[in-house]
């Protein structure tokens, strides 16, 4: 039923936030979406009546300077699901002096005089065409880009994927090679320039940690928080998980580390080939705000301002946790699975993974002398998602206990606790803690090196030895099988014919693990895809060397094989991506050899019926060598 225009007022007056929760709620992971569609928000935004989110748009400022540029031909506004397409559309509808009210009547295409005599056709999306209605839009974005027509200005909304599947259609009922599908295709592969006059901003190459950053900042310090200031939830010393929530996010209690860590995450996510448009971060940002593990406390798991007095009532505000939050605990699975963000969190198995130490410190630090200065300082120290006054009862019942109802798994409860707990300590623990590293609480424990190799590339220095000597170790123990040390040389082994065995003990070719005199491992930035590239080159000068992409998740399987792990044990696909990069750098090897231009060769000699090989030995310690072994050959 709906609330009376008294009631509503009634809860305006005592909750002066609620409309904008209301309206930030829309935006989190709820079942229906609707902030899926640019037009919902606006509507939104009229009945809540409060101030918009207001995002920088640096691509807007140049579409809107090649359309006062005069430049010929038409403009396409690319990318997937959520990056904002229609929303630029409108931005720059409105730019050129298009009127609100034509842009919110019904149809899919816009069209305004602009002040130069062109006629500008805003094609708003075109996945509203269905089958062979999207030949005419397409019909007029050739006649503008190829047939060179400019008394039309074409500006396109559209997905990659959608857009090259229409001109693929196009192609097959019409018998011909379109000429725009491959260079779009490859242009949005980032190998090849757009078409001639057609300008395209893609908008998927926009997320980073620096849109993270600052949608936090909008969200967590937009103006209608300011309401929060005469609300009856925080009287009388009541915290209230919602605006406790926002504080946070905003850094107010830890000088922004938690943005900083989360914007790590979103790092590491996108290097490794995941993109996560704006309005997922979107969605992240509210679910952290308003997220709640319980749906019997808060309807869909997002608390509005009327959910609080009774999560207050209950002494249930742990069950608000923003640390939570953050990877969708408080959302049932099927839900994380529909919003990439959630899968994106989840994959980092923050709660999951841990230490000795970490969980020693969470179960035992408040009665062991040697982990009490540590639990007060890093645990107790929160008693609002930390040590509550729930944790502790469940701690003491867990500790308690006898031991066969810890085994029988009575404790599920303190576990969960458990769980929440590690995910807060990953946002919380300081920097270069002593014994608790916060990426220890991730399922990339090397990650904080990997981002630490990237800074210094793009600082024109070195990676740290560390680093370089982890990536040696990983590449030798993956190419020869063997639990080899060496971190200055790099073995590029076979088994001594075309078998796929694991264990290669004769040595093709050994290098530097560092780059000396144009031979050996380089490490270098990739400026289009912003992660390191190994380079192994095997001779001076060009075209002796082979590449490989360094993605983080390829770096931790390189690192944990370095540390001791088996390779098979971690990743098949990294292990299979390891084994194609040996295959190359033996072919690599081999040409090498043929060509008489390295020193390393099967040294035959005048001696045709002997044939040395080179051996991989290994000393106490674990540092190999190469052992020659002549064979003599049959007459």
């Amino acid at each position: 039923m709906t609330d009376t225009p008294k009631q509503q007022l009634k809860e305006t007056d005592r909750l002066p936030s609620s409309a904008w929760v209301r309206f930030l709620r829309s935006y989190g992971p709820t079942p229906n979406n609707l902030t899926l569609f640019d037009e919902y928000v606006l509507g939104a935004l009229s009945r809540a009546k409060v101030q918009p989110i207001h995002l920088s748009t640096p691509w807007l400022e140049k579409m809107a300077l090649h359309i006062d540029s005069k430049a010929p031909g038409s403009l396409l506004i690319a990318g997937t699901a959520g990056d904002g397409k229609t929303y630029h559309c409108r931005s720059l509808w409105a730019h050129i002096g298009g009127a609100p009210k034509v842009w919110a009547e019904t149809g899919s295409v816009k069209e305004h005089r602009l002040t130069d005599g062109r006629l500008a056709v805003f094609i708003k999306d075109l996945s509203e065409f269905n089958g062979e209605e999207s030949d005419l839009p397409l019909q007029r974005l050739e006649k503008s880009v190829l047939g060179k027509d400019d008394s039309e200005v074409v500006i396109l909304a559209a997905n990659h994927g959608q857009l090259l599947d229409r001109l693929r259609d196009l192609e097959r009922r019409q018998g011909r090679d379109h000429p725009l599908r491959k260079p779009l295709q490859e242009c949005f592969l980032q190998t090849g320039p757009p078409p001639d006059r057609l300008a395209v901003f893609d908008l998927s190459r926009t997320t980073s940690r620096e849109t993270i950053d600052e949608i936090s900042k909008v969200v967590a310090g937009h103006a209608e928080w300011d309401n929060c200031l005469h609300c009856s939830l925080k009287t009388t010393g009541k915290v209230c998980p919602i605006d406790e929530n926002r504080r946070r996010l905003l850094g107010e209690s830890d000088g922004g580390q938690l943005v900083r860590r989360l914007g790590d995450l979103i790092e590491v996510a996108r290097l490794n080939g995941l993109h996560l448009p704006v309005r997922d971060l979107l969605a992240l940002c509210s679910n952290m705000i308003l997220g709640y593990a319980d749906p019997k406390g808060a309807k869909e798991n997002l608390m509005t301002c009327a959910d609080v007095p009774k999560i207050q009532e209950n002494g249930q505000i742990s069950k608000a946790s923003i640390y939570s939050n953050a990877f969708g605990a408080n959302l049932p699975k099927r839900r994380i699975s529909q919003r990439p963000i959630f899968l994106a969190m989840a994959s980092f198995g923050v709660g999951e993974e841990t230490t000795n130490a970490a969980d020693g410190l969470l179960v035992y630090g408040k009665d062991d002398l040697k982990l009490q200065t540590d639990f007060e300082r890093l645990v107790a120290l929160d008693p609002i998602y930390g040590a509550t006054v729930e944790f502790r009862t469940a701690q003491d019942g867990y500790l308690e206990g006898h031991e066969g109802a810890r085994l029988e798994g009575n404790f599920s409860e303190f576990l969960e606790m458990l769980e929440a707990q590690r995910r807060r300590l990953y946002f919380t623990l300081p920097e270069a803690e002593p014994g608790y590293p916060h990426w220890s609480m991730t399922a990339f424990r090397f990650a904080g090196d990997y981002l630490a190799a990237i800074e210094s590339l793009k600082g024109k220095k070195s990676v740290s030895e560390n680093t370089r000597g982890r990536i040696a170790r990983g590449l030798n123990r993956v190419m020869t099988g063997l639990l080899l040390e060496n971190a200055d040389r790099i073995f590029i082994a076979s088994s001594g014919g075309f078998t796929q065995s694991r264990v290669s003990v004769l040595c093709d070719h050994e290098t530097p693990a560092r780059r000396q005199g144009g031979v050996g491992m380089a490490i270098r930035l990739d400026e289009e895809t912003g992660r390191p590239q190994l380079d192994v080159s095997l001779s001076p000068g060009p075209g002796n060397s082979v590449a490989f992409d360094l993605t983080p998740i390829r770096y931790e399987f390189l690192s944990r094989v370095a540390e001791g792990s088996l390779p098979a044990s971690f990743s098949n696909e990294c292990l299979e991506d390891l084994l194609a990069f040996k295959a190359k750098l033996l072919r690599m090897a081999e040409i090498v050899r043929k060509g008489g231009s390295d020193s390393y060769d099967d040294d035959l000699g005048e001696d045709t019926s002997a044939l040395t090989l080179n051996f991989i030995d290994i000393e106490p310690g674990g540092r190999g060598f190469t052992r020659p072994v002549t064979v003599r050959l049959p007459a």
